[in-house]
């Protein structure tokens, strides 16, 4: 739109509106200006869809490595226990499936003495009487084991909670591995000493005594015992390791005669959960990328990244690789025959296979040919095409949608700048226009003050002629 003025007000002494006629020249100016910054917006909008995209790429290739790991869920083996009440256990990749008999006869126990009660309490001095000091020496972990030499002090640790704090005070410096307690019930207070190791490790002894304190007996200290397919098997701990290989076992209680019957096999909880993963990682990229090339029938346009062709190479990349088959297996050649079945729209369901198994019960009948499929020794499986693929799409330089993101960037950046300098040649502009305007402006508002001086001169002029005329 043309700038114009009103003549009819220009030369009565108002001028013109300085500011106002500036604005609407920039405003001209700066069309360029509103476009840059549309484009930013859209830049910007597309760099966060971008980051969605590769934030759920990432987390693809995470649920694919696991597929492809050789050490990872698929290879993972389980062991289960017939009755938890009396030993769980746990299993690593190498363990051999079979199944064991157990017998857990009594479980490895700490270490105990403990005295009679101290009449008077806990706060009264444990010293024969005029005595100034004392001694009690703890023997640790049987005969040749380390010996606790535990000085007492009248006045200082010769009462049952002083007693206590000093051992467990001493212990810590000197990796005893005791604590003591006071203990405290209807017949009064006993100082209780108890090993933090179990077994004959853990197994305690009063050698060395001048105290009044009565020590009973002492209680632990034993091995865990058990048989294990009708072999004996004595441990320190509740925790066995290296009896079953690739196994190890947790203890949890002690049931002479009754026999818990160990399974070791292959972990197909593990390994639902994690193609299940997988599932829902792939679902997620492929959702994201629908999400962009879905018509919105209002506008009749695909999503800001519509046009964008770093994804539509993506989403052949996927569709490649998730359609991928082998060769024999039992049948097993592609997901359909697993019973992981492909929607229309591109993504995933665990459904069932044409004869209508479901996934675990695919698993179940034959892991290994599940686990071939997935990944095998010569890494040319499902997973570990998938996987060198991925690791490609998400190199952080040269992966697809971090070099979209890069470009992306760049452009923003680049906009930024012409916007910078942009509004700095406006700013220039503005006061250039303004200086030149406000001259003019001073002029027209001192328009009628020379137009009556001219008035008044020309009026003398006139009258000074009129006089010569007549004279």
């Amino acid at each position: 739109m043309p700038i114009s003025l009103n003549p009819t007000t220009l030369l009565n002494g108002d001028g013109i509106d300085v500011n106002s006629l500036v604005n609407q020249i920039l405003n001209q100016k700066s069309g360029q200006l509103v476009e840059w910054q549309s484009e930013q917006v859209t830049l910007q909008t597309q760099a966060g869809l971008l980051g969605l995209v590769n934030n759920d790429l990432n987390n693809l290739a995470s649920a694919v490595t696991a597929l492809s790991d050789p050490l990872g869920a698929l290879t993972g083996q389980a062991a289960t226990s017939s009755n938890t009440a009396i030993l769980t256990a746990s299993a690593d990749s190498t363990a051999p499936a079979g199944n064991h008999n157990i017998v857990v006869n009594n479980l490895a126990s700490s270490g105990l003495v403990y005295t009679d009660s101290v009449a008077g309490g806990a706060d009264v001095s444990i010293l024969p009487t005029d005595a100034t000091s004392g001694d009690l020496k703890v023997q640790i972990g049987g005969s040749g084991g380390t010996v606790a030499d535990i000085q007492i002090t009248a006045g200082t640790n010769d009462t049952l909670n002083k007693l206590a704090d000093s051992i467990n005070q001493q212990s810590t410096e000197n990796n005893w591995g005791i604590s003591a307690s006071v203990v405290t019930d209807a017949n009064g207070a006993r100082l209780a000493i108890t090993s933090t190791a179990t077994g004959t490790p853990g197994a305690l002894a009063i050698t060395n005594n001048t105290t009044v304190l009565n020590f009973n007996a002492p209680a632990g200290g034993t091995n865990a015992s058990l048989t294990i397919d009708g072999i004996p098997y004595s441990s320190a701990s509740n925790t066995v390791a290296g009896a079953i290989s690739g196994v190890t076992l947790n203890l949890v209680g002690a049931a002479q005669g009754s026999t818990v019957q160990l399974t070791v096999g292959p972990d197909t909880e593990k390994a639902m959960d994690a193609i299940t993963t997988f599932v829902n990682a792939y679902n997620s990229v492929v959702n994201d990328i629908n999400s962009q090339f879905a018509v919105n029938a209002a506008t009749n346009a695909q999503g800001p990244l519509g046009s964008d062709s770093a994804l539509r190479v993506l989403q052949s990349i996927l569709m490649r690789d998730v359609t991928f088959s082998v060769t024999g297996n039992d049948g097993l050649v592609n997901l359909a025959a697993m019973g992981i079945n492909m929607n229309n729209d591109g993504t995933l369901t665990m459904g069932t296979t044409p004869d209508g198994k479901s996934v675990s019960e695919v698993m179940a009948a034959n892991p290994s040919a599940v686990l071939n499929f997935f990944q095998n020794e010569t890494s040319t499986g499902f997973a570990n095409a998938f996987h060198t693929d991925l690791t490609n799409l998400t190199d952080p330089t040269e992966g697809l949608i971090n070099v979209d993101l890069a470009q992306n960037k760049q452009q923003q950046q680049n906009i930024s700048d012409s916007i910078s300098n942009f509004e700095l040649q406006l700013t220039a502009q503005q006061t250039q226009l303004t200086h030149q305007f406000s001259q003019v402006n001073a002029s027209l508002q001192a328009y009628p003050l020379l137009l009556a001086q001219v008035t008044q001169i020309l009026g003398t002029m006139d009258q000074g002629s009129g006089n010569s005329s007549s004279s």
